[in-house]
């Protein structure tokens, strides 16, 4: 069966694959000239079970009024980009009960979890380097009543598979030793020892290389979706700048811009863009740095070294589809991370150093859209928010699965746009 996968970030690369490994002829279509090159880029790095909870959780309409005009907030709200996420808005506001934000939680556990178990057989057959490290995830608490909370909720995720070991200060700084200057200040920490990090653009096109030159995969580079061609209950072709282009079966692996391309077929999923910055750094300033990745729940940021660079993360913006980062934002990272780690000073140089920004396709329910559409041959893989990397080839191997008519894998309850919150 010919079948069209349509974009190439770490979503599509994966769905290309598991989709020629099950057997298909694949063709990805995609507007840049290599995959991996917007949201999957430059993201945080890891793929962790231990981060999945979605951000529509309680409380959080509230604390996103009160960081507006803030420059240095965790979440910033672009006054501007109301008149275009106003329904995304009322939607994510729905999900904010703590019964949604549990069930969601959960649901991207379940992904998750799937994610990792797939990708030992992956790296096996591919065998390309990527900058993997497996020495887990480390979340440090300097606020005992935010550990004491954390660790609660991780306790009613161990029933769902979350593994982890609640820690205390001294058990931190034997995890990661670069935590012993800031010792005394950590209530403690939520260690998850299975987290596996690298870089995700390389593996996406690692990947990609490998879907060429082993697998058959045609990926058309430089080619601009113009439209989604639907002829009553079926899709009938894709219009791009490079002419149409027909197959059997079609995966919308779209992120942010997955909501303007399926409108118009009748498919809609509550899907906005939320811009995360990063900063890049060489390491050799500073060799004695993390290894393992850090987030720090109390400044809320994540400081992650791959090969021979630190990443550091920890900013979302609502600004519409505007892709241009913000330096106010990126340098406040920055101070975070120097506040507690003071030698990252060492690495830092505002000339040099790299700053991306990319846009995350937040679901307003924080489950991505996964499997079948009312249209018998449109299938979805998008709106994996801040965990695409963590989700991708559980997702993938998913959808390779309906779209081959097999049994799912895994309990698909949550993520297929029948089941969405």
């Amino acid at each position: 069966m010919k079948t069209i996968v349509l974009g190439s970030g770490i979503i599509g690369t994966t769905t290309a694959y598991f989709l020629a490994k099950a057997g298909h002829e694949v063709h990805v279509i995609e507007r840049q000239p290599e995959a991996a090159m917007e949201t999957s880029f430059g993201n945080g790095g890891v793929l962790h079970t231990s981060e999945v909870e979605p951000w529509s959780r309680p409380g959080m309409p509230r604390a996103v009024l009160s960081w507006i005009g803030k420059e240095d907030a965790p979440m910033l709200l672009r006054l501007g980009a109301l008149p275009s996420m106003w329904q995304w808005g009322l939607d994510f506001i729905r999900n904010c009960s703590l019964e949604r934000y549990r069930r969601a939680a959960a649901v991207n556990l379940r992904l998750a979890n799937h994610t990792l178990s797939l990708m030992p057989a992956v790296r096996a057959e591919t065998q390309f380097p990527y900058d993997l490290m497996q020495n887990g995830t480390l979340k440090v608490y300097t606020r005992r009543e935010a550990f004491d909370t954390n660790v609660a909720e991780s306790e009613r995720q161990r029933g769902e598979g979350l593994v982890f070991e609640a820690v205390d200060a001294r058990r931190c700084v034997e995890i990661e030793p670069a935590l012993a200057p800031i010792r005394d200040t950590l209530a403690g920490g939520i260690y998850a020892p299975l987290d596996e990090h690298g870089d995700c653009h390389k593996f996406a096109v690692g990947l990609r290389k490998h879907c060429s030159d082993k697998l058959g995969v045609t990926f058309h580079f430089n080619t601009e979706i113009r439209r989604i061609v639907r002829s009553g209950d079926r899709i009938t072709g894709v219009e791009t700048n490079k002419g149409s282009m027909n197959g059997d079966a079609y995966i919308a692996a779209l992120a942010s811009y997955a909501p303007a391309l399926l409108r118009p077929l009748g498919v809609r999923v509550s899907i906005y863009p939320a811009k995360g910055v990063t900063v890049t750094v060489p390491d050799t300033a500073w060799p004695d740095g993390p290894k393992v990745p850090i987030i720090d729940d109390t400044r809320l940021f994540g400081l992650i070294r791959l090969g021979n660079r630190y990443r550091c993360s920890g900013s979302v913006e609502f600004n519409g589809w505007d892709t241009t980062p913000s330096e106010s934002r990126a340098q406040a990272i920055v101070n975070n991370v120097i506040s507690v780690f003071p030698e990252f000073a060492k690495c830092y140089d505002k000339a040099s150093a790299k700053v991306w920004a990319g846009l995350r396709p937040m679901p307003s329910s924080g489950n991505p859209y996964v499997g079948a559409t009312p249209v018998k041959n449109l299938y979805l893989n998008c709106g994996h928010g801040h965990l695409g990397w963590t989700l991708a080839c559980g997702s993938s191997q998913l959808v390779a699965d309906v779209v081959s008519g097999k049994q799912p894998a895994i309990d698909m309850t949550g993520l297929t746009l029948a089941t969405h919150q």
